[in-house]
């Protein structure tokens, strides 16, 4: 079947640092951007990196220069990688796959809390 299935989340302190993956299923049709987004409480979701086939990547103006978002191909895996993590990082990440027929799919999410 079709599924995107995320792990990495879990409880940090302010500063720390998690490391998130998703691992979308071999019969999703050509794949063209995956990127992770998040929603807290109360908040619409929103963008928080992307990346397409190519490598270009893009990051919401609230983690650049903290999160990293990088792909293999082979795999058919995205990761995100979050460094100096606040408060305010505290949501349900969800990735996302979009393919070159303009299909989205989603994972279920992953919940990152950072807590002193």
């Amino acid at each position: 079947q079709v599924q995107l299935v995320e792990s990495g989340g879990g409880l940090v302190h302010p500063g720390g640092s998690l490391r998130l993956s998703c691992v979308a299923s071999r019969n999703i049709f050509r794949i063209y951007v995956m990127g992770w987004y998040r929603q807290a409480p109360g908040k619409q979701r929103e963008l928080v990196a992307h990346i397409t086939s190519s490598g270009s990547t893009n990051y919401a103006d609230s983690v650049k220069g903290r999160f990293t978002i990088s792909g293999d191909n082979a795999k058919n895996t995205v990761y995100l990688q979050m460094d100096s993590l606040k408060p305010e990082d505290t949501a349900v990440y969800y990735c996302k796959a979009e393919t070159m027929g303009n299909m989205n799919y989603w994972g279920k999410g992953t919940l990152v809390t950072v807590s002193s």
